[in-house]
């Protein structure tokens, strides 16, 4: 049937070659139409399960990721396949050691002080990091990032720093991974973006995946390497679904660490954005590709290390740049990028550089009020627009 057509284009003195490429297009189209779509928290759940079957050394660790099957239902199904060896439940710490002090005498709680302290941070985390300097490879969810704060210790001294201390000769290959950032209505103790936090720390790898794709090739990359990595996710995307390729779908797929992803192609203006805020952002590329601005949208992933490469090389080719993220302003992610660009890239600017983030104050728990706490897809037109000098109308952000 295909040669009889293409006689009849031939004929008419259409190329062929023209009207091939067209039908591979369509075909094209026609197969994209019906990939597989996998959510967030699939994605997240297939990789962890995959990663187990591969290695015995591979275990799971945290509050209510068992039984319950995790807060998220990251860990569905794995306690049933790998035994309560391998999924491993842990107690709230803090509460019972609360318990516990309530019930001693002032003399024993003033004696005990400084232990439950040390004990408070340590917890299952401290377990975790002792069982990767024996060659173990724990991966240790917390229910929320902001509970990491109880166990920054031992993920900054002793998980963090200890191949350099060593001399090379201690590995910890660890990740601790949950979701992080802004959630809805939980207030200013559980809504903390940590990405500036622990980016900054020489020793660890930072990774923010925003896709299925991105989840499931980067949790393989985290749980594969060497070293200590904090896996920052989002709660708001857990439910999300992305298509995904056959290739992502394999169970050798596996994502770089460090190599950000160029989520859309533009020449006007080059926008940065991790986890959910890349979402975000190809909206506002959308609603800028109306009024005629061409937005090249890059998916970081990797926030230390950073893809610095990527970044300056849109920067200099678009000449502007917008950088987006959740936390808090000061000393944030985006302000290392403007820094990297200043750098290496300054010459290339034709407009100041627009810098988007969350509002710098403690997250309000009013749902008006956390809103504006956070930035939106309109922040993000208005800032791109004012980089390329155009000025803002009201049929771009509504």
């Amino acid at each position: 049937m295909l040669g009889v057509i293409r006689q009849r284009v031939a004929c008419r003195g259409i190329p062929t070659r023209n009207f091939e490429r067209g039908i591979r297009v369509v075909a094209s189209r026609s197969l994209s139409s019906t990939a597989k779509e996998m959510t967030v928290r699939e994605a997240l759940n297939s990789a962890l399960d995959e990663e187990m079957s591969a290695d015995p050394k591979v275990f799971l660790m945290g509050e209510e990721v068992g039984e319950y099957q995790g807060a998220y239902k990251i860990s569905k199904g794995l306690l049933e396949k790998y035994g309560p060896d391998r999924v491993l439940d842990t107690p709230i710490t803090e509460v019972s050691l609360c318990l516990l002090l309530i019930n001693c005498s002032i003399c024993v709680c003033n004696i005990f002080h400084s232990l439950s302290f040390y004990m408070l941070q340590a917890g299952f985390t401290g377990i975790g990091v002792g069982a990767a300097y024996y060659g173990l490879k724990p991966v240790i969810e917390f229910m929320t990032f902001n509970f990491s704060m109880q166990a920054i210790d031992h993920i900054i001294n002793s998980a963090a720093k200890s191949n350099y201390m060593s001399a090379g000769q201690i590995s910890v290959p660890i990740v601790f991974r949950g979701p992080n950032g802004a959630a809805a209505g939980v207030g200013a103790q559980h809504s903390q973006c940590y990405a500036a936090w622990y980016g900054s720390c020489p020793g660890l790898k930072v990774l923010a995946p925003y896709s299925s794709e991105d989840a499931r090739g980067l949790l393989k990359a985290a749980i594969r390497d060497p070293d200590p990595v904090v896996f920052l996710e989002n709660e708001l995307l857990y439910g999300e679904s992305f298509p995904v390729s056959a290739e992502t779908l394999d169970s050798s797929f596996c994502l770089p660490i460090g190599k950000a992803k160029v989520e859309r192609a533009g020449k006007d203006v080059t926008i940065t954005a991790f986890s959910k805020m890349v979402g975000y952002t190809l909206q506002a590329a959308d609603i800028l590709a109306k009024e005629g601005i061409s937005a090249e949208v890059i998916n970081l992933r990797s926030i230390r290390p950073l893809d610095r490469a990527t970044i300056n090389a849109s920067v200099r080719k678009t000449n502007r740049l917008v950088t987006v993220e959740e936390g808090f302003p000061q000393h944030g992610v985006g302000a290392e990028i403007c820094a990297s660009v200043l750098e290496d890239s300054f010459e290339y600017l034709d407009a100041p550089v627009e810098r988007i983030a969350g509002a710098d104050v403690p997250m309000p728990y009013a749902a008006n009020l956390e809103r504006i706490a956070v930035p939106q897809v309109e922040d993000i037109v208005r800032a791109a627009k004012r980089s390329c000098y155009r000025s803002s109308s009201l049929a771009a952000t509504a």
